[in-house]
């Protein structure tokens, strides 16, 4: 995980994450090795989350349901040119 990061140049400081069980001991460690801090989200917070979820659900209505990925490289190449997309170009909403 942190060897992609590294190969891309890409240094992270923190990296948030909730409570769920998936995340055992070995992937805390694994990026606090290369001195990336771990955030938790608190406790029973759902909408601790909000903006991270809002750009899940953004990202599959707006590009990923409409494509057939068929690797993880298509997949991360795909993903990188939505993100500049989505950060540069995509109109923002009117207040």
């Amino acid at each position: 995980m942190t060897g992609d990061l590294d190969d891309a140049g890409i240094t992270t400081k923190f990296l948030l994450r909730d409570r769920d069980t998936k995340y055992v001991e070995g992937f805390d460690e694994a990026f606090g090795a290369v001195g990336t801090r771990i955030l938790k989200s608190p406790h029973r917070t759902p909408n601790a989350n909000a903006f991270a979820e809002r750009f899940v659900k953004t990202v599959r209505s707006e590009c990923l349901d409409h494509l057939l990925i068929v690797n993880a490289r298509h997949l991360e190449r795909v993903l990188r040119s939505y993100s500049r997309h989505y950060n540069h170009h995509r109109p923002v909403g009117l207040a």
